[in-house]
């Protein structure tokens, strides 16, 4: 019978010889410690040639808290990894016995490969994400009732008629002398919800 190991000691590869990505369960909140636990584990193995990127995808949120204005990062799927590889015997076992790491997705504990459109849309986004500016985090949406806390219109109540999420700005519609009367270019910190 042949030996099914190398020199090296390494097992015979799977037909599998194409990166591919895949996406691992993995505990939640823990997502980049256990891709940094992934990463030192294929560098103890010497199986970097096996390996491409391994992404948490995320995007950037802008958010004032306390008056200040802080972007954070927020997780698009938590309790998930993307991980570009080659998926033969020993990959596969270093990732399943990696800490915190569930299983690959799939059907029948058999990984299934992302498809082209997912790896575009994900591929996409990460690039997207370092030129566009972080997304701003509101509270509010059209129609709620909001009192204006800030500039010539202090005090004011109203409505949200007009919600830009890029930009966080707001009109509100304000009633002056018994007429409805928009105020624009609102900053979404400028108002509370009443």
């Amino acid at each position: 019978m042949a030996d099914e190991t190398n020199a090296g000691g390494e097992a015979a590869e799977l037909e599998n010889t194409e990166m591919l990505w895949y996406v691992l369960k993995i505990q939640s909140n823990r997502e980049k410690s256990i891709k940094k636990s992934l990463e030192r584990r294929i560098n103890r193995e010497g199986l970097e040639r096996y390996f491409g990127e391994i992404i948490i995808p995320t995007e950037k949120v802008s958010e004032v808290k306390n008056g200040k204005k802080k972007v954070t990062e927020h997780k698009l799927f938590p309790g998930y990894l993307m991980v570009n590889m080659i998926l033969n015997d020993d990959t596969w076992f270093l990732v399943r016995e990696t800490g915190g790491v569930g299983d690959f997705t799939g059907s029948a504990n058999k990984p299934i490969p992302m498809q082209e459109h997912e790896i575009a849309r994900m591929l996409g986004r990460e690039e997207q994400k370092e030129e566009e500016a972080p997304r701003v985090a509101l509270t509010f949406g059209v129609g709620d009732t909001v009192k204006i806390k800030e500039g010539p219109f202090e005090g004011f109540e109203g409505a949200i008629d007009t919600v830009d999420e890029t930009t966080g700005r707001l009109t509100v519609l304000v009633e002056i002398f018994g007429r409805t009367t928009p105020v624009e270019e609102l900053e979404h910190w400028q108002v509370e919800a009443v």
